[in-house]
């Protein structure tokens, strides 16, 4: 029998460590590749100039990886936050594989790694989604 959002089951011992672990994982990974992109790490304007799209994209792009992090350490969040990482993930995978010389693999990697956290965190979506009813 298939799980619905409408009836959460609050997950295991197990499944909590392993997505505690895997979301501070990730908040030090966003933590260090945001910081890097607002501090202007002279790697990061070289890659934000490749995109061409302006170093305001830098800044807003850190200031999206910083805010993820941090939200992925406040207990109810981590789904959303693993959504709007993976979703940030999405248009690094796009820029790896269209503009940019480097490989997408770290990007493609994280992308997983987020979608895998929201989904071990999904009673948190269900949560926010059966409010109303």
């Amino acid at each position: 029998m298939s799980q619905s959002l409408s009836s959460p089951v609050a997950p295991s011992r197990g499944v909590t460590i392993l997505a505690w672990s895997l979301q501070i994982l990730l908040a030090l990974v966003f933590l260090a590749a945001g910081g890097a992109k607002l501090a202007g790490i002279p790697m990061m304007v070289q890659v934000f100039d490749l995109i061409g799209v302006g170093q305001w994209f830098r800044l807003v792009t850190g200031l999206v990886e910083v805010g993820g992090a941090v939200a992925l350490l406040i207990p109810g969040a981590a789904a959303f936050a693993g959504l709007w990482l993976g979703c940030t993930m999405v248009g690094a995978v796009l820029a790896h594989l269209t503009i940019l010389p480097t490989p997408a693999a770290p990007a493609v990697l994280l992308l997983v790694l987020c979608a895998f956290l929201a989904w071990l965190r999904r009673e948190q979506i269900g949560a926010v989604l059966n409010r109303g009813r």
